[in-house]
């Protein structure tokens, strides 16, 4: 990819814009800046895949679990903060516009971290639709093959001290192993107990099975450049997280997301099993 803004990136702002466009009562998260981030063709296109169906024949359960991840981490983040967090990291920001659109996050320091291509992008995108950038955000570009976290994130004024919440939404199932427990020894070395890791991931009977929809995202990763490659073994998230300095506190699969948000005009909607949202907390220092 990486001197162009990540298409992976786009797709998922595409998939919060066409969920904000539902009908309140019918959508799970409302996101007013995520179609400032895609092209009219894309919009169009995107809109005509999901309601005629498309989508959820390609990947079933897939866009469900987009929405329900979004509101998810959403909730997870607004607990967290009431609990007495006093930062934000978005690991691999993309196009997440939590800072701007949740007003639980005004007056916190959010550090934005994300290749430079996509944060160039997203930056002079943000300067078009808002007033002015919150003095809050902190954007932090780094290219992981040239450079670290640790020398990224705390020259930027990240503070090692404060109970943080790390978002990294989207990401680990791009990752080779070494990157990701890089990132995550990072984390436990450098930040304090009761800090937070709220992710994503994979199951690895799910990337191991002959899915339609893992096979076509793998066969466009010759285009974006992000093949689907990282998956936790069924049964073995709190050992992977012992392992590396981290409690499990919450492990939210599909039924668990089914049952707590597509409820209503929503419960004929549905999610992949193959995919969950962990919340984990540092565990030591």
């Amino acid at each position: 990819m990486k001197n162009r803004p990540s298409l992976t990136a786009l797709g998922i702002a595409l998939m919060r814009a066409i969920e904000s466009s539902r009908p309140e009562d019918e959508r799970l998260v409302y996101d007013p800046y995520a179609r400032h981030f895609i092209s009219p063709i894309l919009w169009l296109a995107g809109r005509f895949f999901v309601r005629s169906g498309y989508s959820e024949r390609r990947g079933p359960g897939v866009t469900g679990f987009l929405a329900a991840r979004e509101r998810i981490i959403d909730d997870t983040l607004r607990q967290a903060l009431a609990e007495g967090a006093c930062q934000v990291v978005l690991l691999g920001a993309g196009y997440d516009t939590r800072p701007y659109r949740m007003p639980e996050l005004k007056s916190v320091p959010v550090f934005e971290v994300d290749h430079p291509a996509t944060q160039e992008h997203k930056r002079r995108r943000l300067q078009a639709i808002l007033p002015a950038i919150p003095p809050n955000v902190t954007f932090v570009p780094i290219d992981f093959n040239q450079q670290s976290l640790a020398g990224s994130l705390l020259p930027a004024g990240c503070s090692r001290k404060e109970k943080t919440v790390f978002i990294w939404q989207g990401v680990i199932y791009y990752l080779d192993p070494d990157a990701v427990d890089s990132t995550l020894q990072f984390i436990t070395n450098h930040f304090p107990a009761g800090s937070r890791l709220v992710f994503d991931y994979a199951l690895q009977s799910h990337l191991d099975s002959p899915q339609g929809e893992v096979r076509s995202t793998n066969r466009y990763g010759r285009f974006t450049g992000e093949r689907l490659r990282y998956a936790i073994p069924d049964g073995g998230l709190e050992a992977f997280l012992q392992a590396r300095g981290f409690r499990l506190l919450v492990d939210y699969r599909a039924a668990d997301l089914h049952r707590m948000y597509f409820t209503g005009k929503r419960s004929r909607r549905t999610i992949s099993p193959g995919y969950a949202v962990a919340v984990a907390g540092v565990a030591h220092r």
